[in-house]
């Protein structure tokens, strides 16, 4: 049996941030195909002179990419919507937190998600839900690696 289901997509993202949203998206995809070592080492090289990144600005990247791609407005395109949203802060100079880690409680997997000022950004989970395994916090937070 199926259920209907709609995906809500953000709206308001001005013309030349969804072009840099798309850009994004398109180098997520290719990232997504390496694995998390590969990603990590990435990500620790393309934080640096990075400013760390807000709260809002991390939800606005989040909400851009969303609004131009439907693999990562869906439930599974958790990796690639959280590559292209470090990737969009990054362009605009900012550097959240990537995290790569597992739920705690069932349904037990893994997920990719973003962090800024110490929040989960835009994910509707209580705390203590997610466990990161894999971090790439912005170079100057006080946070190490994991």
């Amino acid at each position: 049996m199926t259920v209907p289901s709609a995906l809500h997509r953000p709206s308001g993202t001005p013309p030349s941030r969804r072009a840099a949203a798309r850009v994004a998206v398109s180098l997520a995809r290719l990232l997504a195909l390496l694995p998390p070592g590969y990603i990590r080492a990435v990500f620790t090289v393309l934080r640096v002179g990075a400013r760390p990144a807000t709260y809002d600005q991390a939800r606005a990247a989040r909400g851009a990419v969303t609004s131009v791609s439907l693999t990562c407005l869906g439930p599974r395109g958790c990796l690639p919507r959280s590559l292209a949203t470090v990737l969009l802060c990054r362009l605009g100079g900012a550097w959240p937190t990537w995290c790569v880690g597992v739920r705690t409680l069932p349904p037990f997997g893994a997920h990719a998600w973003v962090e800024a000022d110490d929040r989960l950004v835009d994910e509707s989970v209580p705390d203590g839900y997610l466990a990161p395994l894999i971090t790439v916090p912005p170079r100057s937070a006080k946070r190490r690696d994991r």
